[in-house]
């Protein structure tokens, strides 16, 4: 990684993310070196777009220790990590106290930093749409986002009103200023430094729960029907995984299937054959509940987890030169989320 770019990354992060935690991450991510050509004291939306997804990837390492694990694996073997997209859940429900409706809490900080919707992907059997958003500057090097967002109005009476009961405490994690400072990025497309740091570290509150711990009975009338809102009443709009892109995912798999670590079962594959996709299992986490009586019980549930892809090159017909195929694929998308269902907490468990 050039030093240069190593060093306005750390200025931006310094303040988020632990040194030891940071100083991993940049020596596991492969990071691009078009992005080292920043003027001094200057940070671009790209740059910026950077710092916020190497943050997001450190957050998700301490939560995941599969992930973690493999990332050691890499940096002990001297394999850099492509990291390939990010992706999140959302709740497309008005009302959920301050915060904006949907993808739209997500959005409103992706639009700005030079982000676009590349695509639609109906989640149908989950009763979810997901939309891809891959940055307009640095497309194949940048990570894509993938939000998600949960539709309660396809479930029954009784889920919608677990829901809304469960988002009702939402908050808006950006203040008046931070909003102001994201349209000043979306017009200027930089930002000096130290505004730059200040606004990455207000953006990591969107990746995160909003709303408080949800009632244990909430809990199970959405697990009943939905173990993907299941999951959001606990973890909220965190990082639910993060990808890894590699050269042969056959023989990752084979890799880690001789490390013990719970791997997805089956490879996922695009209609194309050009997207193949597969996972760990979710990490447990534990997680605080409300009982009818308002006490607080602690019980654990599937938390967030780390993720692999190949994507393999596709020809452009009308200039004939070839770029990586960036889709995704739905029928994809829906096996892999079932990552997050294994091994959930039940009634019964308690």
């Amino acid at each position: 990684m050039p030093k240069a770019l190593q060093v306005q990354l750390t200025r931006l992060l310094e303040s988020v993310v632990s040194p030891a935690t940071l100083e991993r991450s940049l020596r596991a991510l492969h990071l691009p070196r078009t992005l080292a050509g920043t003027e001094e004291g200057v940070a671009t939306r790209s740059l910026i777009s950077l710092a916020l997804n190497v943050a997001l990837f450190s957050d998700l390492l301490e939560r995941v220790p599969t992930g973690r694990a493999y990332v050691n694996d890499c940096l002990a073997s001297g394999r850099e990590v492509v990291f390939d997209h990010g992706a999140l859940r959302t709740v497309a429900l008005a009302g959920m106290g301050g915060l904006p409706m949907g993808e739209a809490a997500i959005t409103r900080v992706l639009l700005p930093l030079g982000y676009r919707m590349n695509d639609v992907y109906p989640l149908d059997r989950l009763g979810m749409t997901g939309r891809a958003y891959t940055h307009e500057d640095h497309p194949e090097v940048l990570p894509q986002f993938f939000v998600s967002e949960l539709h309660p109005e396809r479930f029954s009476p009784a889920f919608l009103a677990s829901v809304r009961r469960v988002t009702a405490s939402s908050v808006d994690p950006l203040t008046a200023a931070d909003l102001e400072m994201l349209a000043l990025l979306q017009k200027q497309r930089w930002l000096d430094t130290a505004a730059a740091a200040r606004l990455v570290r207000s953006l990591l509150g969107c990746f995160a729960r909003q709303h408080s711990a949800p009632s244990w009975t909430d809990y199970q009338i959405l697990l009943a029907e939905s173990a993907e809102m299941a999951w959001i009443a606990t973890e909220g709009n965190a990082f639910n995984h993060a990808t890894d892109r590699v050269a042969s995912i056959d023989a990752l798999v084979a890799e880690q299937r001789q490390t013990g670590r719970a791997l997805k079962p089956t490879i996922e594959s695009s209609k194309s054959g050009r997207v193949r996709q597969t996972a760990f299992r979710a990490d447990m986490v534990t997680r605080e509940f409300l009982r009818d009586d308002g006490s607080v019980v602690r019980h654990p549930v599937p938390g967030s987890f780390y993720e692999f892809i190949q994507r393999d090159f596709v020809s452009d017909p009308a200039t004939g030169s070839r770029r990586l195929d960036l889709a995704f694929d739905s029928s994809n998308a829906q096996g892999i989320f079932k990552m997050t269902a294994a091994g959930v907490a039940r009634a019964g468990a308690m």
